[in-house]
């Protein structure tokens, strides 16, 4: 595969990753919202049954749907964190192909 259609491959594959991230970021967002509804739904039953203030949290974290709906969150955030980190490491291939093609382009003027 010559250095042209490897820099093709790489922007469609960034433009892909791209797509995917509007994805991830969506369900980071989705699970980020349901987490902190039902944290606070817990929290809200718990004080009205005279739990006291200080140890709500710890209480709350401990739930098996709290728990699960954190984790959840947390899943989704390194998704979207890989996603990002995907999209910058195509950045870079681009930019080097894109060096090689522009030494290669140079080097064939000197030539003639």
């Amino acid at each position: 595969m010559d250095l042209y259609e490897e820099l093709l491959q790489k922007i469609k594959q960034l433009e892909y990753s791209v797509k995917q991230l509007r994805k991830t970021g969506t369900a980071f967002a989705e699970a980020e919202r349901d987490y902190k509804v039902l944290l606070r739904q817990e929290v809200l039953k718990l004080r009205d049954e005279g739990q006291a203030v200080g140890i709500i949290d710890k209480i709350c974290y401990g739930i098996p749907s709290v728990a699960e709906a954190r984790f959840k969150r947390d899943t989704a955030e390194v998704v979207y964190n890989a996603c990002q980190e995907a999209i910058n490491s195509l950045k870079l291939q681009i930019r080097i192909i894109e060096g090689q093609i522009s030494r290669e382009w140079s080097q064939a003027g000197k030539e003639t």
